[in-house]
């Protein structure tokens, strides 16, 4: 029970209210950095969920990793993982949804806990196959879910080799499927920035340049070299929105077990400002990572670049 009511005071109503504690609205990396933070989520090899608060200045903290809950997937067979969501259930309960891969098929998930012990709800859990041939080709999966109050969408993406895979979401229809080439040296990438109109990745190479890409809605992506190269150490990268257009960016690198914090500047190409806030004393060994969010309309959205 321990465990449950930790898990319940990380991920509770706090969440729901700031995914983030932003301070003064501001662009500098140097400023931004002052009072953010981001719950990573991720699937250990067990099939658990668990999640951890890493906050920022430096030094880096962390909270300790809240496992649960339990055993929501096959033991060792998860392999990417899409950003999770949360809001809030009534009367009691938060409800969590994202996308996940068993082995080489992808499939969706919702569940609800109890907000103020974090019990699961085992007659919440529902999951659904979307589809197979999701092989080890498939090196990257996210999706972004954009709303406000007069307007929302969903778009999933995927990285394929060298392609950029989109699809647009309608609740359980997947359509629209675009391809965008080109990407071949690409790592990772991580979301950075939702809007109306596109969605933008920071992308690591496996040369170790850092590029954003934009992707609008219709058109065809937008590439800006951020920097030529020392990223290539990252298998992950994970981004959460600090203050009003800055980014918060936790590089994870699975051969060392170690994973280490930044915070960036509103993306502009070369320009941009990356500041390094150190190392995160946490030793890295899950399967899989990805970013855990408010979701709901009011929530702050991405906004780096």
């Amino acid at each position: 029970m321990k465990k449950t009511r930790t898990t319940a005071a990380l991920l509770g109503t706090a969440l729901l209210a700031a995914v983030l504690t932003p301070g003064s609205a501001q662009a500098d990396a140097g400023r931004a950095s002052a009072t953010c933070g981001l719950t990573l989520g991720a699937v250990t090899s067990a099939g658990d969920h668990k999640f951890q608060r890493i906050t920022a200045p430096s030094p880096v903290t962390t909270t300790k990793p809240a496992v649960g809950p339990a055993g929501l997937f096959p033991v060792d067979q998860a392999r990417l993982a899409g950003a999770v969501g949360q809001q809030l259930d009534p009367p009691s309960g938060l409800a969590r949804s994202g996308y996940v891969t068993i082995v080489n098929e992808l499939y969706g998930f919702d569940y609800v806990v109890d907000q103020t012990t974090g019990q699961l709800d085992p007659d919440s859990v529902k999951q659904w196959r979307v589809g197979g041939g999701w092989t080890p080709e498939y090196t990257y999966f996210e999706e972004s879910r954009y709303s406000d109050p007069a307007y929302s969408r969903t778009n999933t993406y995927a990285l394929q080799g060298g392609v950029i895979w989109r699809w647009t979401v309608d609740k359980l229809a997947w359509r629209s499927k675009a391809a965008y080439p080109g990407f071949s040296a690409v790592k990772t990438l991580t979301l950075i920035s939702q809007t109306r109109t596109y969605d933008t990745f920071l992308a690591s190479t496996r040369g170790g340049a850092l590029y954003t890409i934009r992707i609008p809605l219709t058109g065809t992506p937008v590439v800006k070299k951020v920097r030529a190269a020392t990223w290539q150490g990252f298998e992950t990268l994970i981004a959460e929105r600090c203050g009003s257009q800055s980014t918060l960016l936790l590089g994870i690198d699975k051969d060392t077990r170690t994973a280490y914090l930044y915070a960036v500047s509103h993306a502009n190409g070369a320009a941009t400002v990356i500041k390094g806030l150190g190392q995160v004393g946490t030793e890295f060994t899950d399967k899989t990572y990805f970013r855990f969010y408010g979701d709901t309309p009011e929530a702050p959205k991405l906004y780096g670049e």
